[in-house]
């Protein structure tokens, strides 16, 4: 079995998908469509930026699907599609584009309002974002709960073993940072986020997108989809609607997701958008599995022609 994932915010840089739409004709058509469905020139701040403006989340949201739906074009053209598929945070909604279970018509809006949201959730409120390295979940659970003392302070990202992101108000987050060291952290440090997503101080962002997504047009997926939320595989609709409702103020539970894919039967996982993070994840929560990735003409070409050879070991079915 084969997985498709999507990377998260926090993947992008100025100049991705630059070459999926210089080389590939079906990339280039996705970026369009992204121009005229959402009325601005996303594919050239995708392509040429600048950076700060890329970094604002209601930006940042929007370009790295369409990114991710440019590349997974790529590998939809020549006849590849994942047997199951996840993303982290964001990357569900590509993941669901990727199991036809949403149109990119109706996936670009709503995570456009979707980053709004999340940022204007902590707006006057200092937060922070940090990762933990070197200390278990069990160990980060008790970090938080003795920091609780200096405010809002929960784990937000459950990434790999022994990487874990806390996420809540500036000062408990420091507090926790301190804790973590203190208990034998490896590293444990401020990441450059906007908002501490993933926690309870999302919950007024969770309940401004009720209403958009129950009324997305949502399709039963084709393919199952791994739940950031619950770290187990849906095809129904109506679950999908709550758990990305849920999703926007629960934390994500990536390590999980990986393991139940594995569990699933999943023996390659291909990452498809900007950067390699998730890959990087995967490595190290499951370190004998096979992992491509379609971010580049480099990585595409690699992915395909490795794909292919895998399609004529197998023969005609």
């Amino acid at each position: 079995m084969i997985a498709f994932v999507f990377p998260g915010q926090g993947a992008q840089y100025a100049g991705m998908g630059r070459e999926l739409g210089r080389h590939f004709p079906e990339a280039r058509e996705v970026f369009a469509r992204a121009d005229e469905i959402l009325g601005m020139p996303l594919s050239t701040l995708c392509w040429e930026g600048p950076d700060e403006r890329l970094r604002r989340t209601e930006i940042t949201q929007p370009a790295i699907l369409t990114t991710s739906a440019a590349a997974l074009a790529v590998l939809q053209r020549r006849g590849y599609h994942g047997d199951v598929v996840a993303g982290l945070s964001l990357g569900e909604y590509s993941a669901l584009v990727a199991a036809q279970a949403l149109a990119l018509e109706d996936a670009l809006p709503l995570v456009r309002h979707r980053g709004q949201f999340m940022q204007e959730a902590a707006q006057g409120r200092r937060t922070a974002m940090a990762a933990v390295l070197g200390l278990d979940a069990e160990a980060v659970a008790r970090v938080c709960a003795e920091a609780g003392s200096k405010g809002v302070i929960e784990p937000s990202n459950f990434n790999s073993p022994g990487q874990v992101v806390i996420a809540g108000d500036e000062a408990a987050v420091q507090e926790g940072i301190a804790l973590a060291k203190a208990a034998g952290a490896r590293r444990a440090v401020l990441l450059p986020v906007s908002a501490p997503f993933h926690t309870s101080l999302m919950v007024p962002a969770a309940e401004r997108l009720v209403p958009l997504v129950e009324r997305l047009p949502l399709r039963e997926p084709g393919v199952p989809i791994v739940s950031n939320v619950t770290a187990q595989p849906t095809r129904s609709p109506q679950e999908i609607r709550r758990l990305l409702i849920a999703q926007v103020s629960s934390p994500v539970r990536w390590e999980q997701s990986v393991r139940a894919m594995v569990d699933l039967g999943v023996h390659t996982f291909i990452e498809i958008g900007p950067g390699s993070t998730l890959a990087g994840l995967i490595r190290k929560t499951v370190p004998q599995t096979r992992i491509l990735r379609v971010e580049d003409r480099a990585t595409a070409g690699e992915t395909l022609a490795q794909l292919d050879v895998q399609a004529q070991v197998r023969g005609p079915a």
